[in-house]
């Protein structure tokens, strides 16, 4: 247990560390607000701890067990009675502790804490460039080539009077489109989440500084993308679904999400009786040279497991198909490593006699 807590919050230090830079960096461009950065750590820990838990007490059983085969510990154990069947079946019992706190988090816990981190990131997408712009000035606002002026805001800065936008052409940089209105309005795509700032009463100005093939427009309304919906409040929002949605829904994409739920509970007794099976020590190999298997084959499973996600929720394969034939699999291979020595007598002594008659 010790091994398992150490490994746990070693392993959880990191996951944090590396979010908590993807986050600081976002704020540092202004995506986000600094203010915000220690909550959505704390809504997200619940979803650190199912995916680190497992892991944690799989590296934890490799170790500790490691050490006693290292130290003769587990040979006087067996010695007095101790078998491998009653050492997996007491460390079965901690894997169930293990199993039970990750199936609280990842079905009801972690969906509510990103429940709240999607919430925080509504509000942050619903601040646009209208809280940064200040009256009366030029500014870039960090939206690729872009600069905006605005006349006036209103008091709740969700409209701009006396716009001026002039943003270079992707295709040409000295070809200049400029935007004139008397004023914009914020507006979110419902469907996609894409930020648009809509432009009343305006003209449109399109050409190349010193050319006279300048093209003039007049428009009643125009829309002018201010950000897309980006990748990160996309996956939080699918992380954020209720457990009990997933259950009454039946799309392939909310079933690839409950089963993977599921998923991460079955995986703990599997790679507990991996991990029994593997932790055996010659010490003359050295202490940690039976982790690189091991955690190989703990990588496979949990790869195979999002594939079948992926592919799940694209609709290539049945959900259940596919996160099932990867359970029986591993279970499998679990029962095989866990018998090996007893499966490897039995074809010895059926071919052995096979070849002697």
């Amino acid at each position: 247990m010790g091994s398992m807590l150490a490994v746990t919050f070693i392993l959880l230090l990191i996951f944090m560390s590396g979010r908590f830079i993807k986050y600081l960096s976002q704020a540092a461009v202004g995506n986000i607000s600094a203010d915000i950065l220690f909550l959505v750590m704390a809504f997200r820990l619940p979803g650190f701890l199912e995916l680190i838990l497992p892991l944690g007490l799989f590296m934890g059983i490799l170790l500790a067990y490691g050490r006693m085969y290292m130290e003769s510990e587990m040979t006087v154990l067996h010695a007095c009675g101790y078998s491998q069947n009653k050492l997996l079946a007491s460390t079965w019992v901690i894997s169930g502790f293990v199993a039970l706190s990750v199936g609280l988090l990842t079905l009801y816990v972690s969906p509510a804490g990103m429940a709240k981190v999607e919430k925080l990131f509504a509000e942050q997408a619903s601040k646009t460039a209208f809280e940064l712009l200040v009256p009366g000035r030029f500014q870039n606002l960090n939206i690729g080539n872009r600069i905006t002026y605005a006349g006036a805001l209103s008091d709740d800065k969700q409209t701009m009077f006396d716009v001026f936008i002039a943003e270079s052409s992707e295709d040409d940089a000295e070809r200049l489109n400029i935007l004139y209105a008397e004023k914009g309005v914020q507006s979110v795509d419902a469907e996609t989440g894409d930020r648009y700032l809509v432009l009343h009463n305006g003209k449109q100005y399109q050409g190349a500084p010193g050319n006279h093939d300048y093209r003039e427009l007049s428009f009643d309304t125009y829309g002018v993308l201010i950000a897309s919906q980006s990748s990160e409040l996309r996956r939080v929002k699918e992380e954020a679904i209720p457990t009990q949605a997933l259950i009454r829904s039946e799309s392939n994409e909310y079933r690839s999400i409950l089963y993977w739920r599921i998923s991460l509970v079955i995986l703990i007794p599997v790679v507990t009786m991996i991990a029994v099976a593997v932790c055996k020590v010659n010490p003359r190999h050295g202490r940690y040279l039976h982790l690189v298997p091991a955690m190989l084959l703990y990588i496979l499973y949990l790869g195979l497991l999002i594939l079948a996600k992926k592919k799940g929720g694209e609709g290539d394969l049945d959900p259940l198909i596919a996160f099932g034939v990867v359970h029986i699999m591993f279970i499998c291979a679990a029962i095989a490593l866990f018998y090996r020595e007893r499966l490897s007598v039995l074809v010895r002594d059926k071919f052995g006699h096979g070849g002697a008659s």
